[in-house]
């Protein structure tokens, strides 16, 4: 933890005590003129990154606030972006530190400085093809938090075997929780959460039309599953991906710290 680095760098003389108060009001959160407050701390004080949400901003202010966290950690994700906001992020920044998703609506933007890994392991699957797009926010969103990923995308219950085939290699990789993301009636989390040992996240995702549309019918089927399952709200991808990289990282140092075993 960055508080305990600092307060060790006091002990042994290695910074002064001026120096050492300005890190760690620094901390707290950094203003952006009277846009924003950049809560550049929260990693530390509770595992999950300040993340940037594009919707409802313009572009320069997501660009300025991107640049301080950059500034404070050297990485910084953004969501929910539309592809004049992109490419304005591109511009800004230049393709070599921008990573984006499939379709560019999730964008990791950094100077360098590579993600953290923590050893934790989160699968992702989507029902659809259309379901992809917020599946891969919550992708990148647990790689930010240190976890290695698996994604199985287009499994959807429609085509049941589709899922059956893949379950090996989700055995194979043992992941220590799973999200999935699924638009329509929402049927496939409560069937991988049957199969599987993980702890399963459900994504419903605004996929869909007549009765029950807008994600309303996949949120509801979710909530009422009969196998167990936790469910975040609708779309939000950052949300499931956190929880599961929380999981995760969890279950990781865990086995990083657990004592060998004998002979």
């Amino acid at each position: 933890m960055e508080l305990k680095k600092i307060l060790s760098q006091v002990k042994n003389s290695e910074t002064d005590l001026e120096e050492a108060e300005n890190r760690i009001r620094s901390m707290g959160y950094v203003q952006i003129s009277d846009i924003a407050r950049l809560d550049t701390f929260r990693k530390n004080r509770t595992g999950i990154m300040e993340a940037i949400l594009a919707e409802g901003k313009v572009a320069e202010d997501i660009a300025e606030i991107a640049k301080k966290q950059i500034e404070s950690t050297g990485r910084v994700l953004i969501t929910r972006l539309d592809g004049n906001k992109s490419a304005f992020l591109e511009r800004s920044f230049g393709a070599d530190n921008i990573e984006f998703c499939k379709n560019s609506i999730t964008a990791v933007v950094h100077n360098g400085t590579p993600a953290p890994r923590t050893g934790g392991r989160v699968a992702i699957i989507s029902a659809g093809t259309a379901d992809i797009p917020v599946a891969e926010e919550a992708r990148m969103t647990a790689s930010e938090m240190g976890c290695d990923t698996l994604t199985i995308y287009d499994v959807g219950v429609a085509g049941f075997q589709r899922l059956v085939s893949q379950l090996q290699n989700i055995e194979d990789y043992n992941p220590d929780a799973i999200v999935v993301a699924a638009g329509r009636e929402g049927t496939l989390p409560t069937v991988v959460s049957g199969l599987v040992g993980a702890p399963v996240i459900g994504l419903p995702v605004s996929i869909g039309y007549g009765a029950g549309a807008k994600g309303e019918a996949a949120l509801l089927s979710m909530l009422q599953s009969c196998s167990v399952l936790s469910v975040v709200n609708i779309d939000a991808g950052f949300v499931a991906g956190a929880f599961a990289a929380r999981i995760a990282n969890k279950i990781a140092e865990a086995r990083n710290t657990a004592p060998a075993k004998g002979c």
